[in-house]
């Protein structure tokens, strides 16, 4: 007889959702049912003159309402980001704020949001001790997020990755207070993004799905939305990659991004240890940064999830049902995507093996990997992924 049902857990999915296509020009009218007068619009560096980002400025002051854009959000945000965000909300008397763009402007509306009504600089708030226990709802500042890429879902999560750029370092803070009160998933606008951007945060949707998913803690709603999350994935990534403006495509993309980030409620793995740790070090793109490391992570992690890869081929719709053959079914895709196949290639030096596998244990998706992987162990992965040795 099984024992989960002796177990006290705490399961949260209320996000409230509009999505489909034109959906974006609902923004005024949730804007208004929040309470929200004069939102800042944050978004990422390079998007300020975005039509996306535009029509979202046009259709809140059409409205009538008043607003400001913010768009010094680096790939990787940063503390400083968020410092300048928040002086900037201050300075304009802003009651809400409106994320627009990748996960990076999302994570760091997160925290403007946050931050907005507090004293302090944000490490001092909670960065030292790493505490943001303190954090309560009336803290933060409405948030309305419209993702314009399809990966991280932080447009759902409660988290947000910063890094303390002082140490050089990502800091993941979450709290369920940082979740955006409304998400608008328009895949209107995803249709420009460029294919190595599709393919790119399209496979950072299925590592969150798949990392979600192997984790070894009994949460079957968090398993059944990451199956269904791998199973949108291989059936539109490469859709709208090789047809940008497909919508039905696109669509599926986002939500397959969305439920990454719900299923990833219940952890994720050494990929995302190791990604956070590079990312940091060496500013690379996330996304690519776990499509790069995928297999290598679970060529170490075989002993303890291949009983797992039968389902997740069943999601995919692939015959070969074992380990291999969803290993295969990765390798193919991210060639077919023209991703790159090492840490080389992206940029990664071959002599911080030992600084990044340091980061790596310390980092808190360690904790859920579905097996123990020591610094030892995050040393040879890094080492196999630069050479490219599987």
């Amino acid at each position: 007889m099984s024992t989960h049902a002796l177990k006290n857990v705490v399961w949260n999915y209320p996000t409230h959702i509009r999505f489909g296509a034109g959906s974006i020009k609902n923004i005024s009218r949730i804007c208004k049912k929040l309470g929200i007068s004069k939102p800042l619009v944050v978004t990422d560096q390079g998007l300020a003159d975005a039509t996306f980002v535009q029509e979202v400025c046009h259709l809140v002051h059409d409205a009538g309402l008043s607003s400001a854009l913010y768009s010094r959000i680096k790939g990787n945000p940063i503390g400083e980001n968020v410092d300048e965000g928040v002086a900037v909300f201050k300075r304009g008397a802003h009651d809400g704020v409106i994320a627009v763009g990748g996960g990076s402007a999302l994570d760091a509306s997160k925290i403007i949001a946050l931050m907005a009504k507090q004293s302090e600089t944000l490490w001092d708030f909670g960065g030292k001790a790493d505490d943001w226990s303190g954090i309560h709802r009336s803290q933060v500042a409405p948030l309305i997020a419209i993702p314009t890429t399809a990966g991280t879902g932080s447009e759902v999560g409660r988290a947000a990755v910063i890094t303390d750029e002082r140490h050089h370092v990502k800091k993941i803070i979450s709290h369920a207070a940082l979740m955006p009160l409304a998400v608008i998933l328009d895949p209107e606008l995803t249709c420009k993004l460029p294919p190595h951007l599709t393919a790119a945060t399209g496979l950072d949707a299925f590592v969150h799905c798949f990392e979600a998913f192997c984790v070894p803690a009994y949460h079957p709603m968090a398993d059944g939305i990451a199956l269904e999350g791998i199973h949108l994935v291989s059936r539109s990534l490469p859709q709208a990659y090789a047809h940008g403006d497909d919508l039905p495509a696109r669509g599926d993309m986002l939500v397959a991004a969305s439920l990454g980030a719900m299923a990833f409620q219940k952890g994720l793995g050494g990929v995302h240890a190791l990604a956070h740790g590079i990312g940091a070090l060496f500013d690379t793109h996330h996304g690519l940064t776990n499509a790069v490391l995928l297999p290598y992570v679970m060529k170490a992690n075989r002993p303890a999830i291949e009983g797992q890869m039968g389902r997740v081929a069943e999601a995919l719709a692939i015959p070969d049902i074992s380990f291999q053959g969803v290993l295969d079914w990765v390798l193919a895709t991210r060639r077919a995507l023209g991703l790159a196949h090492t840490l080389s290639e992206i940029g990664v030096p071959s002599d911080r093996c030992s600084d990044i596998s340091a980061l790596a244990k310390a980092d808190p998706c360690d904790a859920t990997n579905p097996q123990e992987l020591t610094q030892e162990d995050y040393i040879h992965i890094v080492q196999c992924a630069l050479d490219g040795k599987l």
